[in-house]
């Protein structure tokens, strides 16, 4: 998302070459492979380790980090905490590379001459840069957090902001953004204050 705005803003002229059909065939196959790589051996490593140290996890799905409290072999817990670190440093890489295309967009926006331009801009840009940094930050606390942070709700905590707010939150940045679901919403809280007030003003007898 991140280069197909500094494309768009920084490169209008160049969007349909460098962001044609084959170019998102190419960048949506490897985000899928590279997750499901990620995914298979992280499963392939949590399911050949040996689990003595209790069978409750502490959390409300099973995460790596509390999966690997129970283990009881530490040559898994090196393996599973070994890719967590080249986990963690790709992220990384990647989340520079968003705030490098970032830098690069705010720097193009702020020499548009046209303020409307640059709030439209901005208002694209912005929550979209808030959502990936929340996620990249909550996903890095919860698994490289040091042993001193660890604390129950502190985790629930964590977990539930980088699992479920970025989620949740994605489809409402990138749908408001439409003027005819503007229009629905806007229609349905007036029809809604509408009824309430009637309701006031003429209660059931």
């Amino acid at each position: 998302m991140s280069y197909d705005r500094y494309v768009a803003i920084c490169k209008p002229l160049h969007y349909g070459t460098l962001l044609g059909s084959s170019a998102c065939a190419s960048m949506a196959a490897a985000a899928w492979g590279t997750g499901v790589l990620y995914a298979l051996l992280h499963t392939a490593s949590t399911f050949s380790q040996a689990l003595c140290r209790g069978k409750v996890v502490n959390q409300f799905f099973c995460e790596i980090p509390h999966v690997l409290r129970l283990s009881c072999s530490e040559s898994d817990y090196l393996r599973e905490t070994g890719f967590i670190v080249v986990s963690a440093l790709a992220v990384f890489g990647c989340f520079v590379f968003i705030i490098f295309s970032y830098v690069r967009i705010f720097k193009a926006v702020l020499r548009m001459p046209s303020e409307q331009g640059r709030h439209k801009a901005f208002s694209t840009c912005l929550p979209q840069l808030a959502v990936v940094s929340l996620f990249v930050s909550t996903d890095i606390l919860a698994y490289l957090k040091p042993h001193s942070l660890v604390s129950p709700s502190l985790n629930l905590v964590v977990s539930f902001l980088y699992s479920v707010v970025p989620p949740a939150v994605n489809p409402l940045i990138y749908s408001m953004r439409n003027q005819e679901l503007k229009d629905a919403v806007r229609k349905m809280l007036s029809w809604t204050h509408f009824s309430r007030n009637k309701l006031l003003i003429c209660p059931y007898k």
